[in-house]
């Protein structure tokens, strides 16, 4: 399985995030033209080799025009603007403008609306009424966007991250002197690991805070896997030790749960009710197999697959959706081909095409249901809708 651990033991901030990630890409240089290309107001990218502490990593910078900030002279400035206060009404606007897959969109709004609730909650209003200080600049929001894009490319199945060290002390902000973590930021870390640390500062910010939160799936040390890149992305700041994000892609050996039960009084309807609300949590497989049950009463098994970390969520779909009285489990390893997806532009519309590849075997499969459409809107045949990939 293709994983990503983030190590943010150091600290985490949105620049840092987006630097390590960079550096995980095969074509740096290509990624941050994408990144330039997708049209955030007024914004332009740049990466610099830096080294800290004798680690040599990148430290991506955003440069911006302050009159897309403020109406004045324009002017080039790495990070320096005035404080705009925008609100969610007017991130939305700019996230919609966006020349980014609509999944990068939706990554970039859920990590704003984190960040929304939490500033709501602190400052005792509601999200549509929350102004964001320096999270409404436009820094702040290619920080973000970097971030959502290049995971987005990098397509890792499973996201790992440590648990997060916030610093300690005060810091000075829009609001006067705050504690560290700031309020938002802790409201944010809520049911994710955290830790002081032993260095003085504000490591971890809001922005770093919520992309991990709104990406990462467990928390732990690095778990046992085959690295194939690091990358180490470098914030602004220097601290008597490294306080940098390690970012580790590499493969891991999948363990899948498998959790099964034996039913003989439910009605066909009912199995693929059951079987539909499995699929519907993230269960990534779920199926029933016809057996022959006690005082010879025809039945089913109904097997459901999942990771370890939905086993709780999936044992209780199956009591709640099933008359089962009892549930096994059975620990399985798992080899999957990676994959990822593609579109084909056709007179008809696009077509995605997903790719698998790995043990040698390098598959393309395009999706049945854009060719089902085709077909269908062109009064086509399947094969002559696929065709229409090659021309």
């Amino acid at each position: 399985m293709r994983a990503l651990f983030l190590d943010v033991s150091a600290g985490a901030a949105g620049d840092m995030l987006s630097a390590a990630l960079l550096e995980l890409c095969q074509d740096r240089d290509a990624m941050l033209a994408r990144l330039n290309a997708a049209k955030i107001p007024g914004v332009t990218f740049s990466a610099q080799r830096v080294e800290k502490h004798g680690v040599v990593g990148t430290h991506l910078t955003v440069l911006f025009r302050e009159e897309e900030e403020e109406q004045g002279v324009p002017d080039a400035h790495p990070h320096h603007h005035a404080h705009v206060h925008r609100g969610m009404f007017e991130i939305r606007e700019i996230v919609a403008g966006l020349d980014v897959p609509e999944t990068v969109r939706r990554d970039v709004l859920a990590v704003y609306q984190e960040i929304a609730e939490a500033e709501a909650e602190v400052h005792g209003t509601t999200m549509e009424h929350i102004h964001f200080h320096e999270l409404g600049s436009m820094d702040a929001i290619a920080d973000i966007t970097a971030a959502c894009l290049i995971l987005h490319e990098l397509r890792p199945e499973h996201i790992t991250a440590s648990p997060v060290c916030t610093g300690f002390g005060e810091i000075l902000c829009a609001h006067g002197r705050l504690s560290v973590p700031a309020p938002a930021t802790a409201r944010i870390l809520r049911g994710v690991p955290s830790l002081a640390g032993d260095m003085e500062g504000e490591l971890c910010t809001p922005t770093g805070a919520a992309l991990i939160k709104h990406f990462a799936q467990t928390y732990s040390r690095q778990p046992a896997m085959t690295a194939e890149r690091i990358g180490y992305g470098m914030g602004k700041k220097d601290f008597p030790k490294l306080s940098a994000v390690r970012a580790v892609l590499g493969s891991v050996e999948e363990t899948i749960v498998e959790l099964s039960c034996n039913v003989d009084d439910m009605s066909p309807e009912a199995v693929g009710f059951a079987i539909e609300e499995l699929l519907r949590l993230g269960a990534p497989d779920a199926y029933y197999t016809p057996i022959g049950m006690k005082k010879n009463r025809p039945g089913v098994i109904l097997t459901c697959l999942c990771r370890e970390d939905q086993r709780d969520e999936m044992v209780r779909a199956l009591f709640r959706h099933t008359t089962t009285l009892g549930i096994r489990e059975t620990l399985c390893r798992r080899y999957v081909l990676r994959r990822a997806e593609r579109m084909v532009e056709t007179p008809y519309g696009p077509v995605r095409v997903k790719r698998s590849e790995g043990y040698g075997v390098e598959r393309e499969k395009a999706e049945f249901d854009d060719l089902r459409r085709i077909a269908r809107e062109a009064d086509l045949t399947l094969d002559e809708a696929r065709e229409l990939l090659y021309e």
